[in-house]
């Protein structure tokens, strides 16, 4: 499967480019991802570090669900694969972890996100709280964060994919 990514546009509105860029980010995560074998989506990236780009994606399955879930509309199903014992889950990988379940359930955490974020406007306040700040965020907030999140864990995917493979590219 080929992951098309489609540039934003440059003279849209705020809203269409935020969810354009947001949008983009994702699918460069997934291309990152494209064609290695879970093995390969497993591999840790250099030691002593737990990252590896399955940890990546289901990182940022919890992260969507915190924002677009617990954050933004305040419905908390509590986290996917951390916990009070073991706060960085995502990345504790094991032999029976796959890139079908990761994906699945980060590809439903982006469209819960979708689903949430078109009932408000960029305006609209939060109604949960953040561990970030105290101060109320707004739904653009969210996404300026979101797009910087990914933009900054699709570098380390760069890097760990360039490592598995030699594949590089933006």
């Amino acid at each position: 499967m080929t992951i098309e990514r489609t540039v934003p546009a440059t003279d849209g509105d705020e809203r269409s480019m935020l969810d354009g860029w947001l949008e983009y980010h994702r699918e460069t995560l997934a291309t990152k991802c494209e064609g290695l074998s879970d093995a390969q989506l497993r591999t840790a990236s250099a030691a002593p570090s737990d990252l590896s780009l399955l940890g990546l994606v289901r990182h940022m399955a919890e992260v969507e669900r915190i924002w677009f879930r617990k954050v933004l509309v305040a419905d908390d199903p509590g986290p996917i694969y951390f916990s009070d014992e073991d706060p960085d889950g995502e990345f504790h990988l094991t032999e029976a972890d796959t890139w079908d379940e990761a994906h699945a359930t980060w590809r439903e955490e982006i469209a819960i996100a979708g689903r949430n974020a078109a009932a408000l406007g960029l305006d609209d306040l939060a109604k949960g709280r953040s561990r970030l700040t105290d101060a109320p965020i707004t739904l653009r907030w969210i996404y300026l964060h979101m797009i910087e999140e990914y933009a900054r864990h699709n570098g380390h995917a760069d890097l760990i994919r360039e490592r598995l493979d030699g594949t590089t590219g933006d």
